[in-house]
């Protein structure tokens, strides 16, 4: 590799942090662009491929789920590709694609709002608001329960609207961060067991699993970290952690929740009660149940877990001298073939992810009706699993 070329490519990926943080502070100034929303847009095209490829099978399923993802990836391998000797370009390109994914400060000014509305005792508001945290159906909580959804929702949209994008930037650049926001999008729209989608929705609710195996685990090592700010002891938080993050039926969501449920000293966990079904979830942490106080606190440590991983991602971008096969293959402008790939996984360039057992795919309740389903609002992209 000639010296031109080494200049060339650290030149990019500094661009590329530079623009992972420059987004983290766009989301964090202005939030999700209340017009013309990306996710909005590509929520259209995936309707689209659906009408064109649904039928009741995990085949079609998978057929769906690799051409809505694949098409915006291979436009943002070539928007990288085309920018890679163009520094200033490729970083306003990461700075608006980081702002289009993140979702941090929606999420918590979503639990600002519940928060407030709780303070006030005011119920029906605070029912009305819970919509655009999570899909159970708040006409029977009272403020206990109302406080138990918020925070876990919190807790785990902290890795989904924040964490994993910037990990999947800070691997991959602009083809990570859409991929991820892409796969994440899918899942919240046929990654649920509804009679339609089954078995059609199975491919995109299990690469949606595999794309949060690393963040989601991340997300609860920085509440260890940042417990403190909450008045929590790393100690209790990683023993809890690690004593409940597998309790949960989901293979991340119970990583996130037994991390917050630690560092704010609550108990999290219980029957949660949808539109027209119930489920109850394991018990995770120990302690009282989450009040009004405790969201507060919750939006404390997500903003400082969504600083912290902002930080490593752009240090991890910006120093990276060789990556995987694949994110080397993905800077170059293209992607890998399978056989490519399979190479790749033999010789331990890739990690391959384990993916959830059948038995431990995550039920996604969100009713399109709700406002969170809704792409053109604020909080559309802190889909919840919840």
């Amino acid at each position: 590799m000639s010296p031109a070329t080494v200049r060339d490519r650290r030149a990019a990926r500094r661009a590329d942090a530079l623009g992972l943080l420059a987004g983290v502070a766009l989301d964090a100034a202005f939030g999700d662009p209340r017009r013309l929303h990306p996710v909005a847009g590509f929520g259209n095209y995936a309707q689209l491929v659906e009408r064109y490829t649904y039928a009741d099978s995990r085949r079609a399923g998978a057929a769906f789920t690799a051409l809505a993802v694949g098409v915006p990836v291979a436009a943002a391998v070539l928007a990288q590709r085309a920018t890679r000797n163009r520094p200033v370009l490729r970083g306003v390109l990461m700075a608006a694609g980081t702002w289009a994914v993140l979702g941090g400060r929606s999420l918590r000014r979503e639990g600002g709002l519940m928060a407030g509305a709780l303070e006030r005792g005011d119920l029906p508001a605070a029912r009305a608001r819970l919509s655009h945290l999570c899909g159970r159906d708040p006409s029977a909580l009272d403020e206990a329960g109302l406080a138990r959804a918020t925070v876990e929702s919190i807790a785990e949209n902290s890795s989904d609207a924040e964490v994993a994008p910037l990990v999947w930037g800070a691997l991959a650049g602009l083809p990570g961060l859409v991929g991820y926001r892409a796969v994440n999008t899918l899942d919240a729209m046929v990654g649920h067991r509804s009679p339609r989608y089954a078995r059609f929705g199975t491919a995109s609710a299990r690469l949606d699993d595999a794309a949060n195996l690393l963040p989601s685990r991340l997300t609860a090592a920085l509440a260890v970290v940042a417990a403190p700010l909450v008045e929590g002891s790393p100690a209790r938080t990683a023993r809890i952690w690690h004593r409940d993050g597998d309790a949960h039926p989901s293979p991340n969501s119970g990583q996130c929740e037994s991390a917050f449920a630690g560092a704010l000293g609550v108990r999290l966990g219980g029957m949660n009660v949808y539109f027209g079904r119930s489920e109850t979830r394991p018990t995770l942490g120990e302690g009282p149940g989450p009040g009004t106080r405790d969201i507060r606190r919750a939006v404390t440590l997500s903003a400082a877990v969504g600083l912290l991983t902002a930080a490593l991602a752009a240090r991890t971008r910006w120093s990276r001298r060789k990556g995987t096969f694949l994110t080397d293959s993905v800077e170059e402008g293209h992607l890998p073939n399978s056989r490519q790939s399979a190479d790749a996984m033999l010789r331990g360039s890739v990690t391959a992810s384990r993916f959830a057992a059948p038995g431990s795919r995550r039920v996604v309740v969100a009713p399109a009706t709700t406002t969170l389903l809704d792409p053109q609002t604020p909080a559309a992209r802190n889909r919840t699993k919840r």
